[in-house]
């Protein structure tokens, strides 16, 4: 089982950008696959973006795609999500997860060892 810790979030004004990292814990971290996912005041938690073990594959949500990019360092055990031109839209604490099947996830109910989130708040 990995740990999972979300960092990196901040306020910015829109069209600016953050990074978000998630630093994981566990001997078999490398072959996890690292979800992003975020929650707005009172809606449920969305998917973002999926990285799959060793980065052969990502996938995003559509409403993210083209700004958000998402990747990972194994050596480091830290995957990233590098947000561009951000929108107020975008104000949420955001999570990541965990797969040790490698795939790539989109739900939820997929991923696991959810830490604490970080809050990204994008002002207009």
């Amino acid at each position: 089982q990995v740990q999972l810790q979300a960092s990196g979030g901040g306020l910015v004004q829109a069209g600016g950008s953050l990074r978000l990292s998630c630093a994981a814990s566990g001997r078999t971290v490398y072959r996890h696959s690292i979800g992003w996912f975020r929650q707005a005041p009172g809606k449920e938690r969305e998917f973002v973006a999926c990285i799959s073990r060793f980065s052969t594959s990502t996938y995003y949500a559509d409403s993210v795609k083209g700004r958000f990019t998402i990747s990972r360092d194994n050596a480091k055990n830290t995957a990233y999500l590098q947000m561009n031109s951000l929108k107020p839209e975008d104000t949420a604490v955001y999570y990541c997860g965990a797969n040790e099947r490698g795939g790539i996830y989109a739900t939820t109910d997929d991923l696991h060892s959810w830490g604490q989130g970080t809050q990204v708040t994008v002002s207009s």
